[in-house]
């Protein structure tokens, strides 16, 4: 085996977070290993925190774990006010936002996709060209986001799997088998390690994670024998 092989057997799905609202669930999802937190501030959703909640939690978080505010469809004023109060790291948009308006306010950013057969991925990679990453979710036409519900994962084309964060549906049952299918960049996780909205489970949080592991360990077992 080459070098580039043992490189790329060592691929880690990142984990990202996501409806924190309390500083106890924050930490727990950090001594897991989460990669990334994020902070909802859609007023709609039962898991959203104001920006004073948010610059509190965000300011707890350790050095290389990536604070993300999500928004959808928010007034630009609303963002930068949040902005203002709370150094978010990174913006994740979960609506109809176009390339101009992510592209505004100066942070990396990700794109939610909400999945649908007759979405063009190939289309939507060129239109969103300097986003950090796509974020793929379930469709429902009557919320944003946070259905509880998986979209079928064949609809995510192999060329871009290794760049997308997967979502929708996820939960401690489901994650390896998503990654061994999938393969993605990242996961990302909300209603299905709760005990509540907006109240974090911490064992769901700990068996999440190791779910991870098994996939990643699946993944790296099949790499490796494929290049023996």
């Amino acid at each position: 085996m080459t070098s580039a092989t043992n490189l790329s057997s060592m691929h880690r799905t990142r984990v990202k977070i996501c409806g924190l609202t309390r500083e106890s669930d924050l930490a727990a999802a950090v001594a897991v290993g989460a990669d990334a937190i994020g902070f909802v501030f859609y007023a709609p959703s039962p898991r959203a925190v104001d920006p004073e909640q948010a610059r509190a939690l965000v300011a707890v978080l350790p050095p290389l774990v990536t604070s993300v505010g999500l928004f959808v469809d928010a007034e630009p004023d609303f963002v930068r006010s949040v902005l203002a109060c709370v150094p978010l790291a990174m913006l994740q948009f979960h609506g109809e936002e176009p390339p101009a308006y992510c592209d505004a306010f100066h942070r990396p950013w990700i794109k939610a996709i909400r999945m649908r057969p007759e979405t063009d991925l190939r289309a939507l990679t060129r239109r969103y060209r300097d986003v950090r990453g796509l974020l793929l979710d379930t469709y429902d036409p009557a919320v944003a986001g946070g259905t509880g519900r998986r979209f079928d994962w064949d609809l995510v084309p192999g060329w871009l799997a290794p760049r997308i964060i997967l979502a929708g549906g996820l939960n401690p049952g489901n994650v390896a088998e998503a990654i061994r299918r999938v393969g993605p960049y990242a996961v990302d996780v909300s209603g299905g390690i709760e005990s509540a909205k907006g109240v974090k489970d911490h064992a769901k949080l700990e068996a999440f994670l190791r779910g991870v592991r098994e996939g990643d360990d699946y993944r790296s077992h099949h790499k490796l024998h494929s290049n023996i």
